[in-house]
């Protein structure tokens, strides 16, 4: 089946056999059995969501797992999460899930929860709301989502991550959408040396699935293309920063790919061009926030940082893109927003597949996900990148773009190099994770 079903043991699925009936003996809080003509289990009810616009229809209830306080990408997951929000009830304006003479609205207002960027915070809230929902619209984090990767699959809950590690190339239950850090961090070097010659290359980059994602790919690019390459695991907050700093100041890297959050980016750049540094920084997706234009390494980003990402930003001109800003309304710009919104896409595309199938439970929406061979992104993505059936190597998105600092721009940001896939990527035998 589609990535690594056979992960399902006999003993897994009695796991989720038992753990589904437990839920259907809860009673009519979870559904279970059937509505209508659909069947369910947990996390679909016959009576309406709460302020819905479709009295009528049934409801799917999702959870919502972010970093929502104290975290440090709070900064772009609470604009991912208002823009999950803004994509459901557009959803829902629209008439909701379609299933026969049935219909269905999505309520991801319900069940969220705030993970503050902890694994083990992010377990204890999953356990909170799993016997509530069916699939998870967000769960935010590659190493947090780690923390549940094993319960969901023994439950068959689908979730639809707000991280981009290539551990989900492998996972039946996770809808990623666009490249991974992996392949971004690929084309990023390839790119480095396309346009300036680089012969030298340095990942800077958190612990974790994370950072060693995209230093596992800047490693092979680097290695591909014969560059000297330099690794240097860095911790959270600006105070710990000190040896990187030191490590760029010392090697002189003609790039720098940096894999960390926004705040301690800031730190990164700035001190390091502070210290004579000349070369190149591409910042891995999270790792631009349009804040850093208001702080004191400001000159040093529009003069050294590039931004690497998974798709274009907030002001492209895609249909998406368009739907996105019109449900969002009048909003400060930001790319979290684009990241929630893209991420939708893949469930939505699962949830109709399982109600055109009459299967509206946690199975039927596994195999439905696993059976999508493209999803509609509008125009966001290629609808290739929506393909969850086949073999990892032959599915793998492989496309990222490049964006230059525009302080001009609504995210602090423009697209220098629409999505393309480069030499590196394009050659990667992709089997298992990079890290």
């Amino acid at each position: 089946m589609a990535k690594l079903l056979s992960r399902h043991t006999a003993v897994v699925a009695a796991m989720s056999a038992l753990a589904l009936v437990a839920a259907g003996c809860r009673g009519g809080d979870t559904g279970g059995g059937s509505t209508g003509d659909i069947a369910t289990d947990v996390g679909v009810t016959s009576e309406a969501c709460p302020n819905t616009p479709n009295k009528d229809n049934g409801c799917i209830y999702l959870g919502i797992i972010s970093d929502l306080t104290s975290g440090p990408f709070a900064a772009l997951a609470v604009p991912i999460t208002d823009a999950q929000k803004a994509f459901w009830q557009r959803v829902n304006e629209e008439g909701g899930i379609q299933a026969g003479d049935q219909a269905f609205d999505v309520d991801v207002t319900s069940y969220i929860r705030d993970n503050k960027y902890n694994p083990e915070v992010h377990r204890q809230v999953y356990e909170e709301i799993k016997g509530d929902v069916l699939g998870l619209a967000q769960t935010l984090g590659s190493p947090t989502t780690a923390a549940i990767i094993n319960d969901l699959e023994a439950s068959d809950v689908v979730a639809a991550p707000a991280s981009w590690t290539s551990a989900w190339e492998v996972e039946d239950v996770i809808l990623e959408s666009g490249t991974n850090y992996c392949f971004e961090s690929m084309n990023s070097v390839d790119y480095a040396v396309e346009e300036f010659g680089a012969k030298s290359v340095m990942a800077v980059y958190y612990p974790g699935d994370y950072g060693e994602d995209a230093a596992g790919g800047a490693r092979a690019a680097a290695e591909a293309n014969g560059l000297e390459f330099t690794a240097v695991e860095t911790g959270e907050g600006p105070e710990n920063q000190a040896g990187a700093i030191q490590a760029i100041k010392s090697k002189q890297p003609d790039v720098v790919i940096v894999t960390t959050g926004p705040t301690d980016a800031a730190a990164i750049v700035g001190e390091s061009a502070a210290a004579g540094y000349t070369g190149k920084f591409i910042g891995t997706s999270p790792t631009w926030n349009p804040a850093l234009l208001q702080t004191d390494a400001a000159k040093a980003f529009e003069a050294l940082y590039l931004q690497s990402g998974p798709w274009a930003t907030f002001d492209a001109d895609t249909p998406g893109h368009e739907a996105m800003r019109e449900a969002l309304g009048n909003v400060q710009p930001n790319d979290g927003y684009t990241a929630g919104w893209a991420w939708s896409y893949p469930m939505k595309a699962a949830l109709e597949a399982a109600a055109q199938n009459g299967d509206l439970t946690r199975q039927g929406l596994l195999e439905a996900a696993t059976s999508l061979e493209s999803v509609d992104y509008e125009g966001m993505l290629p609808e290739e990148a929506g393909n969850y059936s086949g073999e990892p190597n032959d599915a793998v998105f492989r496309q990222s773009l490049i964006s230059k600092v525009d302080p001009k721009a609504p995210t602090g940001v423009t697209v220098e190099k629409d999505l393309f896939t480069g030499s590196t990527a394009e050659d990667y035998q992709f089997t298992e994770p990079c890290f």
